[in-house]
């Protein structure tokens, strides 16, 4: 994995503005070989576009924008996760009736539901402008043993982007996938084959790891996906202390590893955060009540929202925790969460309160989550060009 040794690299979380003619392709219905072909054909040149864009912006190391796991439409900002129930055997829709409840029964285990503690604490905000965030739609429940399905689909992500990063002359490049524990929290931990959460956790593993293994065998860098880490914690209930809430995070941590076996951590890049819709975000985690958590995944890299101005702060907390030698921080220093263009001054502050509490070359500046249907295109581009003049004006003092 690349490291800042003469300057300030640049990377983000993985999502981009999807073309209109790419989303519109998605949405058609795939029931012949012309229309796949017509898909194909789109997403090549669609990733071979976004990764010369990417170059263009000044980013350091790109991806294929996530081009390769359906977003349908502007507002689809799961696609992320949802992509994975395409390239996996075993899960099948919810019987009707079947959606987990927004609370737990009384006297039941603690369990993931479908209403936030934050959508309790205001509700009004949530029925008036982001009401649909409280019934996700389209999470299965897994009835049969879990396996990896989606080779195909892979192998067409994989070499588009290997295609594209040799006509730009990109050194190295990242692919993303859904980590074990987001996994679970997209269904809802809705398993009707399992005998428990552990052997449900062990088998979306085993089927994880044949993605895993796959993308760095191919020559790029697994970035895992896991925002559940944080952000399970607001979506579970009877709500749990914070010393339950590790031990159950710790679990999950612990069968991601199990599907990182035999990959080296320097081919592994971890990102979390903290939920991608624009809420009050009052009961996120702190990063400090699960930092160790996060320090226990089998990754060199770690990307954290440093930009979201519920978490600007937490700079400061790596003034106290020693980053583990050899392993990297990917500060979030332009935010998905708002469409103001942050200037490059800001932008470079916030790398420079990194580099100076881990050392200039354990920084890589990153995106605090990815910008694709987040942000209009014209500020997700203008974004990334805050980013990299703030890591330029940020390597002219840290190398001057």
């Amino acid at each position: 994995m690349q490291r800042s040794t003469d300057r300030v690299l640049t990377t983000h979380a993985g999502s981009l503005p999807r073309p209109d003619a790419l989303r519109e392709a998605w949405s058609q219905p795939a029931n012949d070989a012309q229309q796949e072909a017509k898909l194909d054909a789109l997403l090549k040149k669609s990733v071979a576009d976004i990764v010369a864009g990417q170059k263009k912006f000044g980013v350091d190391i790109p991806n294929d924008g996530e081009f390769g796991k359906p977003m349908r439409a502007a507002s689809d900002l799961a696609a992320w996760g949802t992509y994975i129930f395409g390239r996996l055997s075993g899960f099948c829709p919810t019987p009707a009736g079947a959606e987990a409840p927004d609370k737990a029964k009384s006297g039941e285990p603690t369990r993931i539901v479908g209403l936030r503690w934050e959508q309790r604490e205001f509700p009004g905000f949530y029925t008036e402008y982001i009401s649909g965030i409280a019934r996700p739609a389209g999470r299965p429940t897994c009835l049969a043993a879990l396996a990896y399905s989606g080779h195909d689909a892979l192998r067409r992500d994989l070499a588009n982007l290997k295609a594209a990063a040799d006509a730009a002359g990109v050194q190295e490049a990242f692919v993303t996938s859904i980590a074990v524990g987001s996994l679970e929290m997209f269904c809802r931990g809705q398993n009707r084959h399992y005998a428990n959460a552990e052997a449900f956790l062990e088998g979306i593993a085993e089927a994880l790891r044949v993605e895993y293994r796959a993308i760095v065998d191919a020559g790029f860098v697994l970035q895992l996906d896991d925002p559940g880490l944080p952000d399970t914690w607001d979506m579970l209930d009877p709500q749990p202390t914070l010393a339950d809430y590790k031990r159950y995070a710790t679990l999950r941590v612990d069968a991601l590893n199990h599907a990182l076996a035999g990959i080296p951590e320097d081919r592994v890049r971890y990102h979390i955060c903290w939920g991608s819709w624009h809420g009050p975000h009052t009961t996120d985690i702190p990063l400090r009540d699960i930092v160790d958590v996060m320090l226990r995944v089998k990754a060199q890299a770690y990307s954290v929202e440093a930009g979201n101005v519920r978490h600007e702060h937490e700079y400061k907390l790596w003034r106290e925790v020693k980053l583990p030698d050899g392993k990297i921080l990917i500060p979030g220093v332009v935010s998905h969460a708002t469409n103001v263009v942050e200037h490059p001054e800001l932008v470079a502050d916030r790398i420079l309160a990194y580099a100076n509490a881990v050392g200039r070359e354990n920084v890589i500046a990153g995106t605090d989550c990815g910008l694709g249907g987040r942000v209009h295109p014209e500020i997700a581009w203008s974004k990334l060009n805050a980013l990299k003049e703030g890591a330029r004006l940020a390597s002219k003092q840290l190398w001057r």
